[in-house]
């Protein structure tokens, strides 16, 4: 394919790209290339890409040399997803690249970092729980960091008022359902059928003991249930 891009602005660290569908959320099935970023201002406990936020890793490429990946593939949907993507100084820049390509941009986030009018089709936020902060006996100092950072209700604000958004949480216990309530008694009001909840976990075992219960809450309070398609197709596996 054609690769004469303009720009060979340096980006951060890159995880991974690949080609696969979107697992979770409102395009779940939708063949898509997940470009990754290395790097996170949080440190979930229970992190699914420990390469891309616990233990960074990844070469440093140019946005010109990600597009020219991206490229490789007949596909109109771009996830940028992390680690935490927003916090990569040239997101803005590559952002507006693919926008420019004709792409659809979903940008995978925590939703702590403000878009400041960032290309993005669908923001897929994921504010943290309580249930995401990682116990002082594994890392004092990213305990104090995670639980001071992780919930910006603000800057929530922002994306939803300003981008097609979803809002996802991860969800590991009953008891989560009142912080996800009181979280949004702080934010303008939410359609029901954008909340997405989905099970925690990495393995079909505990994904299938959380579900069932989980698709209770869903049907008592009219939230949607977020499977993990990758996951059942896939299993937990990089590049997926």
């Amino acid at each position: 394919r054609n690769c004469d891009w303009s720009s060979d602005v340096c980006f951060s660290d890159l995880a991974e790209i690949f080609y696969s569908i979107q697992g979770e959320g409102l395009l779940a099935g939708v063949p898509s290339v997940f470009v990754r970023t290395s790097g996170c201002n949080l440190r979930c406990h229970w992190c699914d890409t420990p390469y891309a936020s616990w233990k960074p890793e990844g070469p440093e490429m140019s946005i010109k040399e990600i597009l020219c990946k991206v490229s490789e593939w007949d596909c109109h949907h771009v996830v940028l997803t992390g680690g935490e993507p927003m916090i990569a100084p040239d997101l803005p820049a590559l952002a507006a690249a693919l926008r420019k390509a004709g792409k659809h941009i979903t940008i995978e986030t925590a939703a702590t970092v403000a878009p400041k009018g960032i290309a993005c089709d669908l923001a897929s936020l994921s504010p943290k729980l309580s249930n995401s902060t990682p116990p002082a006996e594994r890392d004092p100092a990213w305990t104090k960091k995670h639980e001071e950072a992780r919930l910006r209700p603000e800057i929530i604000t922002d994306w939803i008022k300003n981008y097609d958004f979803q809002v996802k949480f991860v969800v590991s216990s009953e008891k989560d359902l009142k912080e996800i309530k009181d979280l949004f008694l702080h934010l303008p009001p939410v359609p029901l059928d954008r909340i997405l909840l989905m099970p925690e976990g990495t393995n079909l075992k505990t994904l299938a003991s959380r579900s069932p219960w989980l698709v209770e809450i869903c049907k008592r309070e009219g939230f949607r249930f977020c499977p993990r398609l990758h996951i059942e197709l896939f299993g937990h596996t990089r590049g997926t």
